[in-house]
Formats: structure tokens, sequence, C-alpha cells
């Protein structure tokens, strides 16, 4: 995520200071610390009513990411297309509302790094084991753009790839651990973004995993 790039990844700092990744990107150091167990358990609320799955892509690819939604409206995938639909294919009910410590940490994160007024209506959650990766992409399904994406990470850490605007552009390797949020928007919102295979470990909180929640503005008011 910033253009200083390098094969290792950088040193965590000591302080919990933001980090000014690229333009309109920011990361938020232990941001979600406080909020660890109120987060995790709306995890497990939203996962006990969606429970994971294993999309497919367009192309017929299975994912080796899990994936879950809650809000107004959920990501999905199918040899149709990637779209934003309001309700689970699975369940053919609608999605879990989005948890308010999800809602509360998105505004106040996005605030902080200079998006204010942002009201989310949908969370994309990632679940990644040992060996699972998130190959290049844009989250550029939402219907409006202006609103950032902020991503919220728990558990093992991850090394985030951001790159540019072309898929060509070699991505930067960010060390991302619990508690970090990263937000992106204005001339980053359409950047291309992954994570590098999960290295295995064991979370004390989360065990052998990761969990990403991306958190969005499908589209104003709702429409």
């Amino acid at each position: 995520m910033t253009f200083d790039l390098f094969d290792s990844l950088p040193a965590q700092p000591d302080d919990d200071a933001a980090e000014a990744l690229a333009p309109g990107a920011v990361l938020l150091r232990r941001f979600a610390r406080d909020d660890e167990q109120a987060l995790l358990t709306a995890v497990r609320g939203v996962i006990a009513s969606a429970p994971w799955r294993h999309l497919i892509t367009p192309g017929g690819l299975r994912m080796s990411v899990a994936m879950t939604n809650c809000g107004t409206y959920g990501w999905v995938s199918d040899r149709t297309g990637y779209r934003y639909d309001p309700v689970d294919p699975d369940s053919g009910q609608p999605w879990p509302p989005l948890p308010a410590p999800f809602l509360a940490l998105a505004t106040r994160a996005a605030a902080a790094a200079g998006y204010d007024g942002f009201v989310p209506d949908a969370c994309l959650i990632n679940r990644y084991l040992p060996g699972t990766r998130l190959s290049l992409h844009q989250d550029r399904d939402e219907l409006d753009l202006r609103a950032p994406i902020v991503s919220v990470s728990l558990g093992l850490p991850a090394t985030f790839l951001f790159g540019g605007l072309r898929r060509a552009d070699r991505p930067a390797r960010v060390r991302l651990a619990h508690g970090d949020v990263a937000v992106w928007g204005g001339p980053s919102r359409l950047a291309f973004h992954g994570i590098a295979p999960l290295v295995d470990g064991d979370h004390p909180l989360v065990g052998p995993r990761a969990h990403q929640s991306d958190v969005s503005q499908v589209a104003l008011n709702g429409h």
C-alpha cells in the first residue's frame, strides 16, 4: 500500500499511529483492539444465521476463502457473475443485520481516515485458513464509489497486497495484525488489492485463522 516496495514485510510500529499508505488510503494500527470481543461475538452471530460458504467464480472456480455477509446487501458470486444481493442465495432469506459494533467501528474508522459521514449498509466477512489467499481484485460492484472501504482484520497476521489502478501494477506488501483497520477511498478506491497465502499459526482468540471484514456502502439511501 506504500509506494516503496520491498520483498520483506515492514516492521510493525510500536505505537497506534495512523499510517498514510497511498492517496486516499490509510492504515489504522490496532484501531479495533478495544472492540475485539464485541466484533468476534458479532461474527459468530452472523455465521449462525448465514454460515460460511465457498463461492464459485463466473469462470467456475471455487474460491479458497470462505465468506459470508451481513447488512442490507451481501456480495455473492456464481456462474452468472459478481453482484450484491439483498437475499442470501443459500437460505432465501435476507442477510443478518449489520451488527452495531461493526457499524460503529466502521463509521469511526472512516472518520479517522478523513471520510466523515460514512454510513455502511453491507459487510463481507472473509475467513482465511493457513494456505488460503485472495487474488488481486477491485471492489467495483458497489453502485456508489464515493464512499470508502473499511477493512477490519482479526486473528492471525496476514499480508495485505495493495496495488495501483492497473492489475499489472506491482502491489506493496503490508503486514496486517489483529485489530488493524485499513481504509481506502477517493483516488485509491479502485486500487487492486488482495491477501497473500496465510501463514500457519494459532491466535489466542481466533485460533488458526484470520477474519477480514470489509464494510462498505453499496448505495446511498439503500438504492
